[in-house]
């Protein structure tokens, strides 16, 4: 281990100059493609929330049943095969990997509507989370190699508003789907036992994946820029070995970041709850909730995520590296504020308004934490800790989010109403944590920093 930690710590600066990098018309047509592969996957991830009800009653399922869908079914390969896949992109072409990731998902998603009750929704779930535990990993190696670090925040934020452009986009694109069924002769889906609204959505929005796969295979590899990390298994890359060494001998500064984000996604995977919380709680019907938070977001998301990735490129260029942490700690006392209160709200616009501040914090944390990251990695090991870092966040994430909203609502209030105190707490209790923790955090971050900056 001394070996390693040795080597490591010699040569810490990428050894390629700006010149060396692609050319930014092409780096930016390969994060386009990401990005809307990225927008896809959220899209597939997330609209389960979104025809909650109605499944739910179809199928006889519970709140509890809904939640495990939502998290743990997705979160076991999700998480999991995060790891050996980041070991593929660190060795192999990121863009075979990240195609059939693409194909697999959606055609997990499809899988979804055509299911009959709770097992096979689970295994259907599972196999969307194996499928797109291949994209984030590949899409931050390939944007590590097409833009110099300077300008990488920007890529990193454009990529990263997908979160938000694929919610917005859910919210309205899965209204007009449910509105398009529950009026169509759906006599021509009989074949595959499709006779519900909810079940047509699932086809519809795992579809156009499959096409986006196969337009990876377009892509062109650009050549990896390796730091002078020594001791590899001799194909430029860090053996898993290796990786775990380096993240042990760096764990407060990179577990630190790691868990600060992890109290972000703790609260996104809350979002799956909203428009019952919103229904059950002020009366808006998930199809009214839907219009009028996708359309905020499909303007708020974007501005708000590039704004960010402008600010951390541009005090960046100043020489204030550590701008992306500040941002993701600011975002993060923005997120757990506003996310513990709107749910307590006594009128619905008040709530909406509120939602929207946390919106903006989800952004903040969102371009600040993936960037603050790669940051202090260095190259031969990004791929797998980048997968590691999704690993970790997915699955706290995913099990906090989903999970524990209804666990609360059923066993300790006791009332499906009173979801609005179980959406309250999941972020003060987790996420407020952790932002108590985060001036430690901030200390270890810069001293890391310094070795890779200096």
């Amino acid at each position: 281990m001394s070996d390693t930690s040795n080597s490591t710590e010699q040569g810490l600066v990428e050894a390629q100059s700006a010149g060396d990098y692609p050319s930014a018309g092409y780096g930016w047509y390969v994060v386009v493609l990401l990005t809307i592969a990225y927008i896809f996957s959220y899209i597939d991830r997330i609209v389960l929330g979104l025809v909650l009800e109605p499944m739910k009653a179809d199928l006889g399922l519970t709140d509890t049943n809904m939640g495990l869908l939502g998290g743990a079914a997705f979160a076991i390969f999700y998480a999991t095969m995060g790891i050996p896949l980041g070991w593929l992109v660190d060795r192999k072409p990121r863009k075979f990997i990240v195609a059939l990731g693409a194909i697999l998902w959606s055609a997990a998603t499809m899988a979804t509507g055509v299911a009959r009750g709770f097992a096979q929704l689970f295994v259907a779930r599972m196999a969307v989370g194996f499928g797109e535990a291949a994209l984030s990993p590949s899409a931050m190696s390939l944007i590590s190699d097409l833009f110099a670090p300077e300008r990488r925040a920007k890529a990193i934020a454009f990529y990263s508003m997908a979160l938000g452009v694929g919610s917005a986009i859910a919210y309205l694109v899965v209204g007009a789907i449910l509105d398009y069924a529950e009026t169509a002769d759906l006599s021509y889906l009989a074949f595959l036992g499709v006779d519900k609204p909810w079940q047509v959505v699932f086809l519809a929005v795992g579809f156009p994946g499959i096409l986006l796969g196969l337009l990876f295979l377009t892509v062109k590899e650009p050549t990896r820029k390796q730091t002078k990390l020594s001791a590899t298994d001799g194909q430029g890359a860090a053996t898993f070995r290796q990786t775990l060494d380096y993240i042990w001998q760096h764990k407060l500064p990179l577990l630190g970041v790691t868990v600060m984000v992890s109290g972000m996604t703790a609260i996104a995977y809350t979002g799956m709850w909203l428009p019952p919380l919103f229904e059950r709680t002020w009366g808006w019907s998930a199809a009214t909730f839907s219009s009028y938070n996708g359309s905020v977001l499909l303007f708020l998301a974007p501005a708000s995520i590039l704004f960010w990735g402008w600010v951390i490129d541009h005090f960046n260029q100043k020489g204030r590296h550590d701008m992306p942490f500040v941002i993701t700690r600011a975002g993060l006392a923005v997120l757990v504020i506003a996310s513990v209160v709107f749910p307590l709200m006594p009128d619905v616009w008040t709530a909406f308004v509120i939602s929207q501040v946390a919106n903006v914090g989800f952004t903040m944390v969102t371009a600040g934490g993936i960037t603050a990251l790669l940051a202090i990695l260095p190259s031969e090991l990004r791929g797998q800790a980048v997968a590691m870092y999704y690993m970790f966040i997915s699955m706290t994430g995913l099990l906090i989010g989903p999970s524990v909203v209804p666990l609360f609502t059923d066993y300790i209030f006791g009332d499906e109403s009173q979801i609005r105190y179980s959406m309250a707490l999941v972020p003060l209790l987790y996420s407020g944590t952790i932002l108590l923790f985060s001036g430690i955090i901030g200390k270890a971050y810069r001293a890391e920093l310094a070795k890779f900056t200096d």
